[in-house]
């Protein structure tokens, strides 16, 4: 039962810190700021992984987080994706693309 806590804790720590700097557009912060901190998260991530390889017995919490958390940064390269095939669309049928984005940007 502790798996799936720590796995959703996980997704819910990565996801709603991507939407929290903007999954398709920096909010509140400049392109450099924003790039720094998705940089800060794939160095972070990888750190955390190497550490749960080196002690993997004893950190079986952390391997389950680290599931989450993958799950969480798939999720929000999804949605991003999603926000791009549906600005391609937007372009293939001439449709203004200015017009006003929802929370995923799309």
């Amino acid at each position: 039962m502790y798996d799936w806590i720590y796995a959703l804790i996980g997704f819910l720590v990565m996801f709603g810190f991507l939407v929290g700097i903007g999954i398709n557009q920096p909010r509140g912060v400049s392109v450099k700021t924003w790039c720094y901190g998705y940089l800060a998260i794939s160095v972070i991530f990888d750190i955390l992984v190497v550490i749960t390889l080196f002690n993997s017995a004893q950190y079986v919490w952390l391997t389950n987080l680290l599931l989450g958390l993958s799950a969480g940064a798939a999720t929000g390269l999804g949605i991003h994706v999603a926000h791009h095939i549906s600005e391609e669309s937007e372009h293939e049928h001439g449709e203004n693309s200015a017009k006003n984005k929802g929370l995923f940007g799309f």
